[in-house]
């Protein structure tokens, strides 16, 4: 069952806060690496982060919403990532066209969820498990404007471009969710990865 929207009680304004709700999430996902979402605990979390119960509570009502907000920033963080690799290349003119230009994204994507590829399984099931509608659709649509903006160096046409990367993250997301959700030790990246872009329209 999903949950109610998710409340984070109290925004990390100051830098001495932000760092309390990260070593919070950083607790979260280096348990995870322990044992399933379900059997953790506040108080593991707490004890790792080196932080009081009564800390936690300040930013969260409950464990869910600690672990929504790790999916989204795990989500946005890779956004930026990918939206930082794309103005690499387009700065240093390393691509010859749009086809070439979307291969080296995809590849770089796919090498950053290799290396975690442990934390990605784990982010796609408990984003099913504990992502309301809402929230899904939020960090859904990030992902879509991230490849608007990856594209629009080359398709001017907003519309156009706005169509294309929805169906980009249709399939890039499609893909990569399935495929580690159903084996979350997957090892033909490869193959994947040329799945990947035959399935991706031309543009």
């Amino acid at each position: 069952m999903k949950t109610p929207k998710v409340h984070v009680r109290r925004k990390p304004y100051q830098s001495r806060a932000k760092l309390t709700q990260e070593a919070l999430q950083e607790s979260f996902v280096r348990l995870l690496h322990e044992h399933s979402a379900d059997k953790i605990t506040i108080r593991e979390i707490t004890n790792l982060a080196g932080v009081g119960l009564g800390t936690f509570y300040e930013y969260f009502s409950k464990k869910e919403d600690l672990i929504a907000l790790t999916i989204h920033m795990h989500i946005k963080n890779n956004a930026e990532a990918l939206k930082s690799y794309a103005q690499s290349l387009i700065n240093l003119s390393t691509v010859s066209s749009i086809k070439d230009y979307l291969a080296q994204i995809i590849h770089f994507q796919l090498e950053r969820i290799q290396i975690q590829q442990f934390l990605w399984a784990q982010v796609f099931l408990l984003e099913r498990q504990i992502s309301n509608i809402e929230s899904y659709c939020k960090s859904y649509n990030m992902m879509v404007h991230m490849w608007e903006s990856i594209l629009s160096p080359f398709i001017l046409d907003s519309i156009q471009c706005q169509h294309i990367s929805l169906n980009i993250q249709r399939i890039y997301y499609g893909f990569i969710s399935q495929t580690l959700l159903i084996n979350p030790n997957f090892q033909q990246w490869e193959i994947l990865e040329t799945d990947i872009l035959q399935a991706i329209p031309n543009t």
